[in-house]
């Protein structure tokens, strides 16, 4: 009983590794169960001859190809629809890109106008301030000299005064020793 147990085990093992082996590269163990099922094949039917057995093997053999074959092809196929659909997804996905490419050009548009404005404004607003500075130096400078031109003026009107006391004086000096030398 142990002995069979072990042997279906090994062929669940070995069918395993034959579908996931290719074709051309059988496992060890595969050849050693060949051989055993030739064997019995031979012990059973002694009337088969050897092309029989040949024919039945590469019958199985062409079988197993043609099975192959048509798995790849289904394989293709399924892939092919697979690079189409994956293929119309990307262009889908592109095309949503490209269009959220152009309303993110078009609003970087709108925002590149309001800067250009906002600047605009502030350089003028600048320009009028920069104005304005130049204006209120202009203005201070022109108090200090009203306010210097007041303290000349201020001063002349002074100096008008006494040099016309002086005159006043120098004339009564004059009157003075003109009756003093008469």
């Amino acid at each position: 009983m142990s002995s069979l147990y072990s042997r279906t085990k090994e062929l669940s093992r070995t069918r395993k590794s034959q579908s996931d082996s290719p074709p051309s590269s059988p496992s060890p163990t595969a050849k050693t169960f060949r051989h055993d099922r030739t064997s019995r094949l031979d012990t059973s039917s002694s009337g088969d001859s050897t092309t029989d057995r040949l024919l039945g093997r590469t019958s199985s053999y062409t079988r197993r190809e043609n099975r192959l074959a048509s798995l790849s092809k289904a394989d293709e196929e399924g892939s092919s629809k697979d690079y189409k659909k994956m293929y119309e997804d990307a262009l889908a996905e592109n095309e949503k890109l490209k269009s959220k490419l152009d309303e993110s050009k078009q609003e970087l548009a709108k925002i590149r106008t309001q800067l250009d404005k906002v600047t605009k404004r502030q350089d003028r607003i600048s320009e009028r301030s920069g104005v304005l500075e130049t204006e209120k130096r202009e203005k201070r400078a022109l108090e200090k000299k009203v306010t210097e031109m007041e303290e000349e003026l201020k001063v002349l009107i002074e100096l008008k005064s006494d040099n016309q006391r002086l005159k006043d004086e120098n004339g009564a000096l004059i009157r003075v020793i003109s009756k003093l030398s008469k």
